[in-house]
């Protein structure tokens, strides 16, 4: 059975040599391994962050009380 540490070892290396082949010809110079982790790290962490304020939004706008909301229970009021 293969240890669970080796297999995300595993994962991370893939991870980094695929971020090296699509940054490396738009960097246009060879990338360490430590520039393409770094290079994942940033760009995982930013995409995090958007994430994050997106979740946010929808947080606010669902307990936006700004707008009072007209009560609807069937009675008509004449005091307008």
């Amino acid at each position: 059975m293969k240890r669970l540490d080796a297999a995300n070892d595993n994962e991370v290396g893939r991870q980094i040599a695929r971020t090296r082949e699509i940054w490396q010809p738009r960097m246009g110079r060879n990338l360490t391994g430590e520039d393409a982790r770094q290079i994942l790290h940033n760009a995982t962490g930013f995409f995090g962050v958007l994430a994050e304020w997106r979740r946010t939004e929808l947080l606010t706008a669902a307990n936006d009380c700004a707008t009072p909301v007209e009560p609807n229970d069937g009675e008509v009021r004449h005091d307008r």
